[in-house]
């Protein structure tokens, strides 16, 4: 399978990287469409990538063209390449809130997978959700799921409805941990701590916590409790976050971020 990533951004890069260093795919056989001069100029000096400017250069060479430019851009995008697209191209898009219809109407292809990865996938630890139009083959869902698993876990969603709900909690997810880390650590610079200390001690607790919580078969409810001992140090902080209404905060939260996902879609 040739690829052709369209966009040589962040995520377009994530991939163009993962991919190459987990051997799924060969340096011939990955190209790379950047139309900004700059970037495209430093990603042919790295030598790693068959760069093009041109979408005529490499457009028709490609089994699978991954769509990873700003939402905004896909209407010129569209515009652009879609006398130039094959039936039999598979289309895969992470741009957020672009549904299958649109990338559909707009380019005329019917084989379209849409994912939603997020920004840990940039160390290998990624989480993306995908589903498809009926016409991606069998075959060529479970190349494409290797492709996207080079950059961590994915999961198959049949509904589109949650690739939105997949950006409210794994796509924004992220910030959500690193807003609760960022109140850890200026409660212990408020205790004393150096702000060096202060960090270890929220990044560490955080990945020891999620490493246990996936070799054990225990609830998240079930480790508070392993914890929380009566009348200790955890309950007591425990009963402020139930006062602040905190568990509920942060469910209203990730449905503000489910609500905005599906008003960019419309």
């Amino acid at each position: 399978m040739k690829i052709l990533i369209i966009g040589g951004g962040n995520m377009g890069m994530t991939y163009a990287h993962s991919f190459l260093r987990s051997h799924i795919t060969s340096q011939q056989g990955l190209m790379v469409l950047e139309r900004s001069p700059e970037k495209s100029a430093a990603l042919a000096k790295d030598g790693t990538f068959n760069v093009c400017v041109n979408p005529e250069e490499c457009i028709a060479k490609a089994d699978l063209l991954i769509l990873a430019v700003k939402p905004q851009d896909a209407p010129a995008l569209f515009t652009r390449i879609r006398p130039m697209l094959d039936p039999q191209q598979v289309i895969l898009s992470i741009m957020a809130g672009v549904r299958m219809q649109s990338i559909a109407q707009g380019l005329g292809i019917t084989k379209i997978i849409r994912a939603m990865p997020n920004l840990p996938a940039q160390v290998g630890m990624g989480m993306t959700a995908f589903t498809s139009t009926e016409e991606v083959t069998r075959i060529e869902l479970v190349m494409v799921q290797n492709l996207i698993n080079t950059t961590g876990k994915s999961i198959y969603v049949e509904d589109e409805k949650y690739i939105d709900a997949a950006t409210a909690i794994s796509g924004s997810g992220p910030a959500y941990v690193w807003f609760f880390m960022n109140a850890l650590i200026q409660a212990g610079l408020d205790m004393g701590f150096s702000e060096t200390e202060a960090e270890l001690l929220v990044s560490q607790t955080f990945k020891g916590a999620i490493d246990l919580f996936r070799q054990e078969n225990f609830t998240c409810g079930e480790w508070i409790q392993k914890v929380a001992s009566k009348g200790g140090t955890t309950e007591a902080a425990l009963a402020s976050f139930s006062a602040a209404s905190l568990h509920q905060a942060i469910i209203t939260g990730a449905e503000a971020a489910l609500k905005r996902a599906v008003e960019l879609g419309s």
